[in-house]
């Protein structure tokens, strides 16, 4: 049976819960990568559901899950988000968390805030990362996804999603959304663009989006394919919004699946 357990690591004093997740079967020796997942703007563990344990069990590989601060279990930081707050999470954070855990060599996978984060990391940080997968990430800001943000906080104030958040994120929820809303509707966030790190990334790279996705267009995916310097793919899924591991679970969890066995074929 599958092993999932939880556990908090410190990074500058601060906890940031994670959670292992070991497959029964396992390809174990000292070059296997660890799959880390990274979730979006609104994210948490608990909101992944099974996706993250399926890609372990039918890769043979451990992954974790890590809740980023100020959300969900992780320690909230009563600070102001800058526009920096995505190459803060990579290059501050994200190898600290790794360290903690022990992981010398990763494939990243990254939905949303979460694959942006990953790319960033990817450039910077190349000997920890053995592939990446991201899942609608962002490399620069369109009016859709601006749109789609409005339209969000619209449906914050009035279908409840407060509760819903609350779920995950406790007494934090209210907080957890504006910290994203509000950065992302500020002016000068619209000059955000992470399009220069993109060549400085080796790696194999899977981008993943929905046809549908209201958050943005496939623009955004042939940036990615386009300009990183390894081996990319493209992988646009119809049916789906902004959410392809929920939206196309088995079309999506079979093209990661795939992908990631391409990178551990010698294993």
């Amino acid at each position: 049976m599958t092993q999932i357990s939880q556990k908090f690591i410190t990074i500058e004093n601060k906890k940031i819960h994670v959670e292992t997740i070991q497959p029964t079967t396992i390809i174990d020796n000292k070059d296997t990568p660890c799959l880390v997942f990274l979730h979006e703007g609104l994210g948490s563990i608990a909101q992944w559901r099974d996706f993250p344990r399926l890609v372990c069990e039918q890769t043979g590989l451990t992954g974790i899950v890590y809740e980023r601060f100020n959300y969900a279990h992780s320690s909230f930081l009563p600070t102001v988000r800058t526009m920096d707050y995505m190459h803060d999470e990579a290059l501050v954070y994200l190898s600290q968390v790794l360290d903690a855990c022990d992981i010398k060599k990763s494939i990243l996978v990254g939905h949303s805030d979460g694959g942006s984060i990953g790319l960033i990391f990817a450039a910077h940080y190349p000997e920890y990362v053995q592939a990446l997968i991201t899942e609608a990430a962002h490399v620069f800001v369109e009016e859709i996804t601006l749109e789609g943000i409005k339209e969000a906080e619209a449906f914050f104030k009035t279908h409840n999603l407060i509760e819903k958040l609350a779920r995950y994120h406790g007494d934090n929820a209210e907080q957890v959304f504006y910290n994203w809303f509000n950065i992302w509707m500020a002016p000068e966030f619209k000059q955000w663009n992470i399009e220069v790190f993109l060549p400085n990334i080796y790696a194999p790279v899977l981008a993943i989006q929905g046809l549908q996705d209201e958050y943005g267009t496939e623009e955004q995916v042939d940036a990615i394919v386009e300009q990183v310097s390894g081996e990319a793919e493209k992988c646009m899924v119809d049916n789906c919004q902004h959410v392809p591991h929920h939206q196309a679970k088995e079309v999506v969890l079979a093209r990661m699946v795939a992908f990631i066995k391409q990178q551990t074929i010698a294993l």
